[in-house]
């Protein structure tokens, strides 16, 4: 009898020259591991490819490779293919990843519109077209037929130096608005040339580059491509336009990989690396209408997959052959063993909160996953080292950080105690995973509970910590994981029968009429009001900050999402009013103008953030000498900024 529930997923599959193991891709991603100008395989690189593939994936594509490294690159940090000087590094990471069973392939691409990012002042980008006020004539120009020329050398000789270093396969970026794709897109694409207007002519520069890189991998390695499913925005290319282009195409390659969105027009950005305000799966319905139209290519599938059940569905129904994955394999290193292994309940789930992201732009590296802490910093020990001196450690509170620091501690041979005042696990969690959008959220938070209960931690759960509980259980180290309490200012009413916490409405503690004034934009405000308005209340968000600080604590992947949905369900938002009383008829603001307004409402959610308990901290900081200060107890943030606090710290007790 298999192990694995997942059959399909785990059967191997034929592209091109190349068998891989199973039907897991990892996605290509921006990493900027690389050499920061150089785009050298430095160690921090190497650890990092090597980790994808020890997550058992079948292949790996390293993202965004510019074929150009002076006029093509769209990141800083990048890989290089671009010189002889790269080989050995890149022979040395594919001889790595071979040791897995694991196939490599580069995402090769040439950035366009968006070259003017690493482009020195002085120097334009190439575009088909130049799109006003998209572009600045400054900074980006139309290319010449000469340099279209040398574009196709380009990706020859990066073709090359790909199979000279024993990669497997090589990608073609023709998505998400770079060169290769503008030319595709009836809004980047308005030339009057023979590379311009009919779908043909746009298709013409585009098929001449996928003719020359068939010609020089022929027989040697397969190639995959790029594409999208659907652009998001004005003006893009028909489902029904990209099919007849990839008839075209198909005689060319071996594979494509089905994506969506481009980097810009707002919530295109969004659905490049959708979070959890997308549905999971965003991009199936257009890789099973490839699939269908292009019987004979092998599809792959990005975007929002996140569990194996997924997968399994989507490659047993035909919907795909391959499922790319990023944000789940980065959640878990062990992600694709472990289901092989029939282990699957032990797979640390992916929230989607997009945390992974945070730090990863032009000045540092991808670095820290919101439930994988060491993800991005392989090359500084990421596993759990035995501790030295065995110690009785104390967690005071059962929040994320909490039950994060209790079973990295008991990972590392440690006798942990942990305190929770109330009845059950989970702290911040409890709200975060309520709302119905949030459901890699449930996952997790299903998962950790579990986790912490079976760490081998004592857990004592419904009793409220002081000083004397904290002397009489006398441990060698103290964390106080306490959380935070709600900021509840003192404005006349707030007490009222008819006003509510943001946490209590979260969790379905406490009903709300039909009509609802949230007074908070934070992100938990405008998440509750959304969530109400999802179930039909009538929903008004009021602060005293400018409309565009609302939400301002949301990662930059998920704002564009959350402000159409917000303005989708009638949302109302007011910003630049102070709540200066709570009525039984509603809240009274005073608005910039100093006015005093009354808006009418069955229900009054306060959203005015939280704050550390500084007396119940300070009560308990001064017993232990070793007494450490976690999560939003120290200072407060998102769940991962705690959950990472709670790893980094546990390594050095």
């Amino acid at each position: 009898m298999p192990l694995t529930k997942y059959p399909h997923v785990y059967q191997p599959i034929q592209v091109g020259s190349m068998t891989m193991k199973n039907r897991i891709q990892f996605s290509p991603i921006v990493t900027n591991h690389a050499g920061y100008r150089s785009g050298r395989v430095t160690p921090e690189l190497f650890e990092f490819v090597s980790a994808q593939a020890k997550t058992g994936a079948g292949l790996v594509t390293i993202g965004s490779t510019p074929v150009n490294f002076e006029e093509a690159r769209d990141f800083f940090g990048c890989l290089s293919v671009t010189k002889d000087d790269d080989l050995p590094g890149l022979t040395m990471m594919a001889n790595e990843l071979h040791r897995y069973d694991c196939k490599l392939s580069a995402e090769l691409i040439h950035g366009g519109q968006w070259g003017a990012l690493t482009l020195p002042e002085g120097r334009q980008a190439w575009v088909p077209s130049v799109v006003e006020p998209y572009h600045d004539p400054k900074r980006i120009r139309e290319i010449t037929r000469a340099e279209m020329l040398t574009v196709i050398d380009d990706f020859v000789s990066a073709l090359k130096r790909c199979m000279a270093s024993c990669f497997d396969m090589a990608m073609i970026h023709f998505a998400h608005g770079n060169l290769m794709s503008a030319f595709l897109s009836t809004m980047w694409n308005r030339r009057s040339d023979e590379y311009g207007g009919s779908e043909k002519n746009r298709w013409r520069f585009p098929l001449e580059l996928l003719e020359a890189a068939y010609d020089t991998v022929k027989g040697k390695i397969p190639l995959e491509m790029r594409v999208v499913g659907n652009e998001h925005m004005p003006g893009g290319t028909t489902l029904e336009e990209r099919i007849r282009f990839l008839k075209e195409a198909q005689k060319y390659i071996d594979m494509i990989v089905v994506s969506a969105g481009n980097l810009m027009f707002g919530e295109a950005f969004s659905y490049n690396m959708p979070g959890y305000y997308i549905p999971e799966g965003v991009n199936v319905p257009y890789s099973a209408a490839f699939k269908e139209a292009l019987p004979d290519l092998v599809v792959s599938v990005c975007g929002g997959i996140s569990t194996l059940e997924m997968a399994e569905d989507i490659i047993k129904t035909g919907k795909a052959d391959i499922v790319a994955m990023a944000k789940a394999l980065m959640a878990d290193s062990e992600f694709v063993t472990k289901g092989a292994r029939g282990l699957e309940k032990d797979i640390r789930p992916c929230m989607r909160c997009m945390y992974c992201l945070k730090r990863n732009n032009n000045d540092c590296h991808i670095a820290g996953c919101a439930v994988n802490p060491p993800m991005g910093w392989e090359y500084r020990r990421s596993k759990p080292v035995p501790a030295l001196k065995k110690k009785k450690v104390m967690v005071i509170g059962g929040g994320p950080g909490g039950m994060a620091a209790a079973q990295y501690l008991t990972q590392r041979g440690h006798e942990v105690v942990l305190y929770e005042k109330s009845n059950k696990l989970g702290g911040r969690l409890n709200e975060a995973s309520a709302l119905s959008f949030k459901e890699g959220f449930r996952r997790y938070f299903e998962y950790t509970v579990r986790k912490t209960n079976e760490c081998g931690a004592k857990i004592l759960l419904g009793k409220e910590v002081n000083a004397e509980t904290v002397k009489k259980e006398a441990p060698d180290t103290l964390i106080i994981a306490v959380g935070a309490i709600p900021v509840m200012p003192p404005v006349k009413g707030i007490d009222g029968k008819n006003v509510k916490g943001v946490s209590e409405v979260d969790r379905g503690e406490a009903e709300t009429g039909r009509k609802v004034v949230v007074c908070g934009g934070g992100l938990s405000g405008t998440e509750c009001a959304l969530s109400l308005a999802m179930e039909g209340k009538e929903v008004t968000v009021t602060d005293m900050i400018p409309i565009e600080k609302f939400y301002d604590d949301i990662s930059q992947f998920n704002k564009p999402t959350l402000t159409r949905l917000l303005a989708d369900n009638n949302v109302k938002l007011m910003p630049d009013c102070t709540v200066s009383e709570f009525t039984a008829d509603g809240v009274i603001v005073k608005n910039k103008a100093g006015e005093s307004v009354l808006l009418e409402c069955d229900t009054a959610v306060v959203a005015f953030g939280v704050k550390p308990d500084v007396k119940l901290i300070g009560e308990l900081n001064e017993i232990i000498p070793e007494t450490y200060i976690l999560g939003d107890a120290d200072k407060t943030g998102v769940i991962g900024d705690a959950i990472g606090r709670a790893y980094w710290l546990t390594r050095d007790i």
